[in-house]
């Protein structure tokens, strides 16, 4: 199996969050900052990648999305913050 990734998007600092899972973290964003799939991320326009964080296979990283998922906004915001206290668009950072 290969690494996974659970992300978290947004469009700006404390705004809308989307949490979703991925094998290609580089392609998933891409495809939400670019709306090539019509959902969630395109209708808030959620295009700024501010968290994520390393699995060892989809399982894990799925299993800790639906987990993130029932966290109350403020656990999510916490952990955002403590990772990315400006909130910055990681998308350059994993691009480079």
């Amino acid at each position: 199996m290969c690494a996974a990734y659970v992300y978290i998007m947004s469009n700006r600092k404390n705004g809308t969050l989307y949490i979703g899972s991925t094998v290609d973290l580089i392609k998933r964003v891409w495809e939400h900052k670019n709306h090539v799939v019509l959902g969630f991320t395109a209708k808030y326009h959620l295009t700024q990648l501010i968290y994520f964080e390393e699995h060892e296979n989809i399982i894990d990283a799925g299993t800790q999305e639906k987990r993130y998922k029932d966290w109350r906004r403020e656990w999510k915001i916490a952990l955002i913050q403590k990772q990315n206290p400006l909130w910055e668009d990681l998308y350059k950072i994993i691009c480079t």
